[in-house]
C-alpha cells in the first residue's frame, strides 16, 4: 500500500502491544486458575480458550472495526490515520490468532513437568 512507517505506526505498536498482552495474560491467569484448582494440564489449557474465547474475539472484532473507517479515509489527516490504523487492525487480527492458537500450544508444551503427567 506505499505506506511508510510513521511516528502513527509506532504509537499503533505502542497501542497493539497493549491489547495483545493483556489478552494473553488474561488466558494464562485462567490457565493458572484451573490448575490451582487441581485440574490437568490439557483440561486447563483447553477450558481457559473456551472461556475467553468471547471475549477475546469481542475485543479484537471490536478493536479492528473501531479502525476501519480511519483505514479507508482518503480525505486530510489520511496520511497520519491510516498507518496507525493499519498497523492496529493488522496486529490485532494476529495477536488474536497468537493468542487462541499458539499460546495454548505453547503453554500445553513447555508446562511444568511436574503437571504434564496428568495430560
Amino acid at each position: 500500500r506505499d505506506m511508510p512507517f510513521s511516528i502513527s505506526a509506532g504509537v499503533g505498536f505502542v497501542a497493539l502491544s497493549g491489547v495483545a498482552v493483556l489478552g494473553d495474560m488474561v488466558l494464562v491467569s485462567t490457565i493458572r486458575q484451573l490448575l490451582d484448582e487441581g485440574k490437568p494440564v490439557g483440561y486447563a489449557v483447553r477450558i481457559a480458550a473456551e472461556r475467553r474465547l468471547r471475549p477475546v474475539l469481542m475485543t479484537a472484532l471490536v478493536a479492528s472495526l473501531g479502525f476501519v473507517p480511519m483505514a479507508l479515509n482518503t480525505g486530510i489527516g489520511a496520511e497520519v490515520q491510516r498507518p496507525l490504523a493499519t498497523v492496529v487492525i493488522g496486529g490485532v487480527i494476529s495477536s488474536t490468532l497468537l493468542t487462541l492458537v499458539v499460546l495454548p500450544a505453547l503453554y500445553t508444551t513447555f508446562a511444568p513437568r511436574r503437571r504434564l503427567g496428568e495430560l
